[in-house]
Order: structure tokens, then sequence, then C-alpha cells
């Protein structure tokens, strides 16, 4: 089975000494790192390439014919997803053959349908618009093909569709994934080719807000929590820090890392990086991908960890 740095290899002999050239000035990648952009933001992608994060969280506004804008008020033209996020992440990709020179892992992007329109056909419109947009860049997405997940340079998951999992299911051949919660652990209507990665904010199950040492409670279900989803073949992204100074969430920062949580996101993107450039979380890259689901009726919290199982996308 082809490992992702033998898929980043493959598309990087198109680059060319412009592609290696930038790929050099780049900071190296902070896999670990994820940023979540305000609604405020327009134009998010080059400071989160220019830091190294590993992945975004973008909010986004189905408009009137399914297109996806970004920012804040009305669609705007010209602040499509299309052409502030997926063209240039892709430019770049196709150009190096990865974001970065180090890059090991797939880039996180979690598109995350907001709005105050939820009728079901235009939010399905609106997918349907993206699912075009990304078929034309396939060959540097991952992907799940009749059940077989295959890791490219950018991971696109959807959120915020209520029948999301129920359209990506419905695909043989998908280059998206349905985010998912520690309640699908174990779960064989939402197996890790369709759910790869469990996306929780921190305050959903647990009060410690990073001011006094963590009671030992919580920091026991953490670890079981992260345990359990990798034993189930998936990734863990934590969001949804309380509010507080920087030391204050970086002592979360540190206690997420500690407990082996693959992917930290947070609003304060230069904060995140520098602590994570300082406190790394290993990000090698798995040497085969589980062709299938990890089929499993429970999660099993106390399990042992198992090397190699965890889920790349």
């Amino acid at each position: 089975m082809a490992t992702l740095a033998g898929s980043l290899a493959g598309l990087a002999g198109a680059g060319g000494a412009v592609s290696v050239a930038m790929l050099r000035r780049s900071r190296p990648c902070v896999a670990a790192g994820h940023a979540l952009v305000g609604g405020e933001i327009v134009d998010p992608l080059p400071g989160v390439l220019r830091l190294g994060l590993g992945g975004m969280t973008v909010p986004v506004v189905p408009g009137p014919h399914g297109e996806l804008f970004l920012g804040p008020g009305a669609p705007q033209p010209g602040r499509t997803l299309r052409r502030l996020v997926l063209a240039p992440l892709f430019t770049r990709a196709q150009a190096g053959g990865r974001l970065w020179r180090d890059q090991g892992m797939p880039f996180r992007l979690v598109i995350e349908f907001g709005g105050a329109n939820r009728d079901a056909e235009s939010l399905l419109r609106a997918y349907r618009m993206l699912d075009r947009q990304l078929r034309d860049h396939a060959a540097l997405l991952s992907r799940c093909r009749n059940g077989v997940l295959t890791p490219g340079v950018v991971t696109v998951t959807v959120s915020g569709i209520v029948d999301a999992r129920e359209l990506l299911a419905a695909e043989p051949d998908r280059y998206a994934f349905a985010d998912g919660t520690f309640d699908d652990l174990g779960s064989q209507s939402a197996p890790p080719v369709l759910v790869p990665m469990i996306s929780e904010p921190w305050t959903r199950r647990f009060g410690w807000d990073g001011r006094e040492p963590i009671a030992a409670e919580e920091r026991h279900l953490l670890h079981a929590l992260v345990r359990a989803a990798h034993d189930d073949g998936r990734t863990v992204r934590i969001s949804g820090l309380p509010d507080g100074p920087r030391r204050v969430r970086a002592a979360i920062w540190a206690e997420l890392g500690a407990a082996g949580v693959d992917v930290i996101a947070d609003s304060d993107h230069s904060g995140l990086v520098k602590h994570l450039r300082r406190h790394p979380i290993s990000a090698t890259p798995m040497p085969h991908l589980p062709t299938r689901a990890v089929r499993r009726t429970a999660p099993r919290p106390n399990a042992p960890r198992t090397a190699g199982r965890r889920e790349p996308v």
C-alpha cells in the first residue's frame, strides 16, 4: 500500500526550480497545529501556510447558486472558497508536489457550512458544487474508493451539513470526509473510512480551564478517549478551548500533547505554532494505511495502544 510520503514524492517530480525554492523558503510544517479561522477573516490561507500550520477550519456560507463564500456579511464576488482557498492551495501543492518541503501528513482542510439559510436543498446544492470543485484536483486529495483510503496532500472534511454522512456514504468514490465525535467510536454507521477524524470542542467533556492543575479524573478521561479513538483507527482534533491568556491556553495545549491528541485547533495561530515547535507532537507517517474500516461494536477505553493504527487522514 502506498504511503503518503510516496504519494507526495510522486507528485513532486513535476516540481521545478521555482517550486523547490518556494518550498525551501517556507517554515517547517507543524502537522499538529490547526488554525481556527474567524468569520470576519476574508483571506486566511496565506497566513496559515506562512506559519506552517498543518490545517485549518474555514467557515463558509452557501450563495444563491451553490458557490461557497468567506467573510462577514452577504456573499461578495471574489470572496469564494474556490478563489481564496482551493485554487491557491492546490496550485501550491501541484507546483511542488506538497505544501511544505517536510510535509509528511495531509493538510487537514475542514469546511464548516454556516449561515442563516439551513434549507436542505440549498446545502445539498452547495455540497454538489464543492464536490465538483474537489474532483478537478483529485490527484492531490485524500480519497476513499470502495472502502479503501488513500492519503493525498490535502484531506477535506465537511461539517455543518445535517445529512453530510448520508451524502458521503452514498458515494463509492469520494474526496471529502465527515466530521465525527467520540460518540462515533465503534460505530458501524460511521466507520473510519467515512469519519477518520474525531473533532470535539474541549468544553464538551472537560471543565478544566488551565488555570489550576488538571484533575486526575479529567486527565484519565482525556487519555482514555484518545487511546480509544486511536484503537478505532481515527485521529483526534480538539478545539474550543476556554478563553484566557496564552499561558493558560498553553497549559491545555501541553495536556493535549501529552495525551497524544493528533491535532490541536486554536484561534491563537502564532502562539500555537510557537508552543508546538518547542513541544512537538509526533506526526511520523504510517508505513502502511489500514485498507478497511476498523469494525468494533464498542470502544475500548482501557485497551493498550497499538502501534501503527492511527488513520493519517
